[in-house]
């Protein structure tokens, strides 16, 4: 038996079969006849949703490609060539013609990418090693401006040293062991024993530097306690993941009082990112299975971990602080929580998510603006089942992104940054407006599929998808918020679950605080120990002990010091 023939066709097409049929066929044929081709529109659609549903499946288990252009229409033939207006061409070629006769680098044309210079031998210079210790070596014999030994006719002048980096391996965790020599006496059984050496008598068995080093493995890393109690028997210093677990949460008050300071300063930002990933903790799993058995319904079934991050734009630079929440809250909820610290004079901030309801803040008014990556992937899951209308969306994506891009590598101003966006990326967005709205005007595309779902996201989000081209400094997209859960995703695999509320809590301190170091540039394992070290003077000015200013505390007690 042949295959059958597979045919396509739009909503229109069958309601006119239907209404050639109805004269021809008796009532009860013709129901039969509706019902066959409502039933086939169904499987249709539903074969079409099940291809991208194991799209996704795929990637989940081979892992995804990247939605790059480039590999997302790289397989596409010459048939799936764009289905672009002469609207679309002329605005395009206006805002080419425009970019070329501008005078003002905030409209100058982004250049086409440069080809990426060739990788290097993949070894690190010495100026990597930016916290390791540099020993200068001189000469046995001083020989500057003597005669040369070699020639005996040139002097020997100053050249630039030559640099060697050795690089040695230790445990996370080192141990000492101190043997005190003792005396005892014959007679009166008086016990002399030999002191500590200077410096060490009065020190806890656990340094400040184990908290450290044992928060950036666990909340940084995700390396779970008991596979560093694994690791450090192995090596010889035994390390149980309960005393892992002892050491720091008694070293916690001091990131928890920069912590907060963080969530207060964020509440000033001018833009927030949020976003949810889903988290797991046991005593919350335990307490809604608890009442279910009831016969009850918990209040809040989903448990979460919320990441924010806000974007302080000052005169020198720009500051990015994560903030990790983790519980039954959403991350709307936890946006709230922030933004009742904000002082009333600011305005609503700019706010940037995917377009979920539970990332709304409820009761606080923000700008927003939605994820255009969001509405970009829609299309790109559906590239293989419409090939034609998928690739002109991304193609003029793809021209917003490269202006971006160039706005970014220009070292462009927020504001040349919207100037040149409304320049450049304006005329194409509204030609992809036009186009979107009379592909379900014309009944194009039937407005009930995949494809239809895909363009109703866009155009009813438009607004909030646009907003850069209207406002300075609005992102396109929340892939910072995106690649901050990745730390919380990476930590829910390798550790599966918290175990309590507090367990939580403790993770989202640390984990904000060595994501935020990471996005200042600032050494975390540094930035932990002068909080635990100087804990009382955290508590009582935090603002003066954040990421990017506590140096400036430490530098009157180094002198000291010295």
């Amino acid at each position: 038996m042949k295959p059958p023939v597979i045919v396509n066709a739009t909503q229109a097409e069958l309601d006119e079969l239907l209404a050639k049929a109805r004269p021809t066929f008796t009532p009860e044929q013709y129901h039969l006849l509706e019902g066959v081709l409502g039933t086939f529109i169904h499987v249709m659609q539903a074969l079409q949703n099940t291809r991208t549903s194991l799209k996704r499946f795929r990637k989940m288990l081979f892992g995804a490609r990247t939605e790059s252009k480039a590999n997302v229409l790289g397989n596409l033939g010459a048939d799936a060539d764009v289905v672009a207006t002469d609207t679309a061409s002329d605005a395009t070629g206006a805002a080419v013609v425009a970019a070329t006769t501008s005078t003002d680098t905030s409209h100058d044309d982004p250049p086409s990418k440069a080809k990426p210079a060739k990788p290097g031998h993949g070894r690190n210079g010495a100026e990597a090693y930016r916290n390791a210790p540099v020993v200068e070596v001189a000469l046995p014999d001083s020989l500057a401006g003597q005669a040369c030994p070699d020639c005996d006719t040139g002097r020997v002048y100053a050249w630039p040293p030559r640099t060697i980096v050795k690089v040695t391996g230790q445990p996370p965790l080192g141990a000492t062991v101190y043997k005190l020599q003792q005396l005892r006496c014959r007679i009166c059984d008086a016990l002399f024993t030999a002191p500590m050496p200077e410096g060490l008598g009065e020190t806890p068995k656990y340094d400040e530097s184990c908290a450290s080093v044992l928060a950036v493995l666990r909340y940084g890393s995700g390396m779970p306690f008991f596979r560093l109690e694994s690791l450090q028997d192995s090596l010889g210093i035994p390390l149980p993941d309960a005393t892992q677990w002892d050491i720091v949460v008694r070293a916690v008050p001091g990131p928890q009082a920069a912590f907060e300071e963080l969530t207060r300063q964020a509440a000033q930002a001018e833009l927030l990112h949020n976003d949810d990933t889903p988290a797991r903790i046991l005593s919350l799993i335990n307490e809604r299975t608890r009442i279910e058995a009831a016969g009850k319904e918990p209040e809040s079934k989903a448990i979460n971990t919320s990441g924010i991050v806000a974007v302080l734009r000052t005169p020198e630079r720009e500051l990015k602080v994560v903030l990790f929440f983790t519980g039954h809250a959403h991350a709307g909820n936890n946006l709230a929580k922030v933004l009742a610290q904000r002082a009333e004079q600011l305005g609503p901030p700019m706010q940037m998510c995917d377009a979920l309801s539970s990332n709304i803040p409820g009761e606080f008014a923000t700008v927003l603006c939605n994820c255009l990556a969001h509405g970009r992937r829609l299309f790109v899951d559906l590239i293989d089942n419409f090939p034609r209308e998928c690739r002109h969306v991304i193609e003029v994506l793809a021209k917003v992104y490269v202006n971006d891009a160039h706005c970014h590598d220009a070292g462009m101003s927020p504001e040349q940054r919207l100037a040149s966006h409304q320049a450049h990326s304006g005329p194409p967005m509204r030609e992809l407006k036009n186009w979107m709205g009379e592909q379900l005007e014309q009944r194009l595309v039937e407005p009930n599929s995949s494809l239809g779902g895909a363009l109703n996201y866009m155009l009813k989000r438009w607004d909030a998808l646009t907003l850069f081209l209207r406002k300075a400094g609005a992102p396109l997209d929340n892939n910072i918020a995106e690649r901050a859960l990745k730390r919380a995703i990476r930590h829910r695999r390798n550790s599966l679950f918290y175990k309590t509320l507090k367990g939580a809590a403790v993770g989202d301190v640390y984990m904000s605080i060595i994501h935020t170091c990471e996005l200042c540039d600032v050494n975390p394992f540094e930035y932990l120990q002068a909080l635990q070290l100087h804990a009382q003077d955290v508590i009582a000015r935090p603002a003066l002990w954040l990421p990017w200013n506590y140096h400036e505390q430490l530098l009157p007690r180094l002198a000291l010091a010295a």
